[in-house]
């Protein structure tokens, strides 16, 4: 240790090891250069791996992005087409009763054929919606129901239940569980029940 004081001039650092700053010659610890290792950067074979590999990545993205706008558009083109066909389907049900309105206003009939005639294009209007499983609201002699009915006035009976409808001004439709549009009613007002 001597020799090593003699030799640099200075006393060794707590723990024996003398300090030394960049140019070689000794210091305290604030100046010495902490000796890191520095790995060398990628070889050349390495960076066109890897180069490559980034390459295929963007294509890849590049590629699933136009699949899924692509997707995207047929979705859009399959929705497009399959409105398309339920509303070709469902005028398709109502050409027969067109056709029948058309041959009973070139009908040169009697105010009363005119009538059965029309009848019977209700009737068959009533068939084809039931097939396009669309329901009546029920309406006469049924609850009022706000959810269903839409009340235009009221009417005063002593013979039916107070909120009941009366009587039906337009009918009502519903197709499964949705209203299609409300029936439009006036509702009984009781005042016998209303008092008691």
């Amino acid at each position: 240790m001597a020799k090593r004081e003699e030799e640099y001039g200075v006393a060794p650092a707590a723990g024996g090891n003398i300090l030394t700053t960049e140019e070689g010659v000794p210091g305290d610890a604030s100046e010495a250069k902490i000796g890191l290792v520095e790995e060398p950067g990628p070889t050349a074979a390495e960076f066109a791996e890897l180069k490559a590999e980034r390459d295929q990545l963007v294509d890849r993205l590049a590629r699933l992005q136009a699949e899924f706008e692509n997707a995207r558009k047929r979705q859009e083109r399959e929705k497009s087409e399959f409105r398309d066909y339920a509303t070709g389907s469902v005028v398709e049900s109502f050409l027969p009763v067109l056709d029948n309105f058309a041959l009973a206003l070139n009908a040169n009939a009697s105010a009363e054929q005119l009538r059965t005639g029309v009848e019977l294009i209700v009737k068959q209007m009533d068939e084809t919606l039931r097939g396009l499983q669309v329901q009546v609201v029920p309406t006469v002699g049924q609850e009022f129901d706000p959810r269903v009915h839409e009340a235009l006035g009221s009417v005063e009976r002593d013979d039916l239940p107070d909120q009941s409808v009366a009587e039906e001004i337009r009918k009502g439709y519903r197709i499964r569980e949705r209203l299609l549009r409300p029936a439009l009613v006036r509702v009984v007002s009781n005042s016998k029940q209303t008092e008691a």
